[in-house]
């Protein structure tokens, strides 16, 4: 097979090469002509792979910017890991990558250059563009260089796309020895990116690569008897784009492992008070447990325990006699059964929840002095570290992508709780947590200032 052709199933060769003749870009330029002029024959199917700094150039995305720590804060969405000046944020076309993306070099003092505002539609333009004017159908690969977790060194990856299919997911088919793949999306707009990249050079002034003879991962290319790709019609407005290719804030196993990222943990545990009937991994419960267990404690002692409901029917044992006992102290304080009706159902939390932990305090190794003052503040220090480990508790659930509710009903009828659930006499229950799927992503916080939680002397 030559090297610069493919056939429809993909092909076992190509050729990559850097364009020629690409002029010093400045705002305002159209993209699409300048690769035109620059000689360079193009063809069906060839992917283009174009620098993001010549798209933010010709998109006017420099800016004055005397220092470039501001311009980084303007563009970064949220703080993922911090070292030194180093930052590595999620930037507001939501890659998460060094300083936002924004570049100092190859731009004028006292200026940064920012990522294009939109590189998806930056390359559905260029793409466009050559379709105009050369009557071609190519796909367009915009590229920046990202290091990359775990990895030693940089590589070019792809932050914009169009005509390009990004993903190649081989999910439900078998490898050369029958095995099923279950698990196999291939990456292949970055794997185009990143071959570019070895011709194009850093400094060599080369910003844009071509591909030849992977037609089959460009869409709107017509075979050799006229039929087109089924796929896509022609009207680049129907491809995915990059975007595809950012990992979900839920799908994403390494969002938290930082101190930054342990903050944006703490931050994103909210109460969720509605579950999907997905069920629950144990182990995962058992993990926040071991989180749990890691809080100070006072005496180094261990106070906290954690009853696991993972049978319905200890579920529903628990919160039939909490209810009852509710009920009866409700009447006794002379509350109507409506009232008493609508403060029952505020506890349908617990019983909508698949899954159930009762956090117990216990006082083993606790000092005792002899006199009020004393013994109340050293029950107050173990209440303290035990709401140290419920804490810890419910953001490693978060963590776990498991939704949580802490409720403080078991506080209020002890002794049923402890009959019920067969537990020791010095075991307090400190509220119950319901964990589950949560049903819906939930809102936006309301946004707290620190400093009106702050006294300084």
């Amino acid at each position: 097979m030559s090297p610069d052709s493919a056939d429809s199933t993909g092909s076992a060769a190509y050729r990559v090469w850097a364009l020629p003749g690409i002029p010093e870009v400045r705002p305002g330029d159209d993209l699409a002509k300048l690769i035109a002029a620059s000689g360079s024959a193009l063809a069906d199917g060839d992917v283009l792979l174009v620098t993001s700094k010549i798209v933010s150039k010709a998109e006017g995305r420099i800016v004055e910017a005397a220092d470039r720590e501001a311009a980084i804060d303007a563009e970064t969405v949220r703080v993922v890991a911090r070292r030194g000046a180093l930052r590595i944020v999620e930037n507001r076309q939501g890659l998460v990558m060094a300083a936002a993306g924004v570049d100092a070099s190859n731009t004028p003092a006292g200026t940064v250059l920012l990522l294009p505002e939109d590189p998806d539609a930056s390359a559905r333009a260029i793409r466009e563009g050559l379709r105009d004017t050369l009557g071609v159908t190519v796909g367009v690969v915009v590229t920046d260089t990202f290091g990359r977790p775990w990895r030693a060194g940089l590589t070019d990856v792809a932050i914009g796309a169009a005509g390009v299919r990004v993903l190649d997911d081989l999910r439900g088919g078998t490898d050369a020895y029958g095995n099923p793949l279950s698990a196999t999306v291939v990456a292949t707009a970055d794997e185009l990116a990143a071959a570019g990249d070895l011709v194009k050079g850093k400094a060599a002034g080369r910003p844009v690569a071509v591909v030849r003879g992977l037609s089959h991962t460009v869409t709107g290319v017509r075979d050799g008897a006229g039929n087109g790709d089924a796929a896509d019609s022609g009207d680049s407005g129907t491809d995915e784009g990059a975007r595809a290719l950012v990992r979900s804030a839920r799908d994403d196993m390494f969002r938290l492992g930082t101190s930054e990222a342990v903050r944006e943990a703490v931050a994103q545990r909210r109460t969720v008070r509605a579950f999907t009937g997905e069920p629950v991994d144990p182990g995962a419960v058992r993990r926040a447990v071991a989180a749990a267990v890691t809080a100070p404690a006072p005496h180094h002692t261990t106070p906290w325990r954690f009853v696991l409901l993972e049978s319905p029917a200890s579920r529903t044992a628990l919160l039939d006699a909490m209810r009852d006992a509710w009920i009866a102290d409700l009447r006794r304080d002379g509350k109507s059964e409506e009232s008493i009706a609508k403060r029952v159902r505020r506890g349908d939390v617990l019983r909508n929840a698949p899954y159930l932990a009762v956090p117990c305090l216990v006082m083993d190794g606790s000092h005792t002095y002899g006199d009020a003052r004393r013994d109340g503040a050293e029950r107050e220090m173990f209440v303290v570290a035990m709401g140290a480990g419920v804490q810890n508790f419910l953001v490693a659930l978060a963590g776990e992508r498991l939704g949580s509710a802490w409720v403080s009903s078991t506080m209020f009828c002890r002794d049923v709780v402890r009959e019920v659930l067969g537990l020791p006499a010095g075991w307090d229950p400190m509220g119950a947590v319901a964990i589950g799927h949560p049903a819906q992503e939930p809102g936006a916080r309301t946004g707290r200032d620190a400093e009106a939680f702050v006294e300084v002397r």
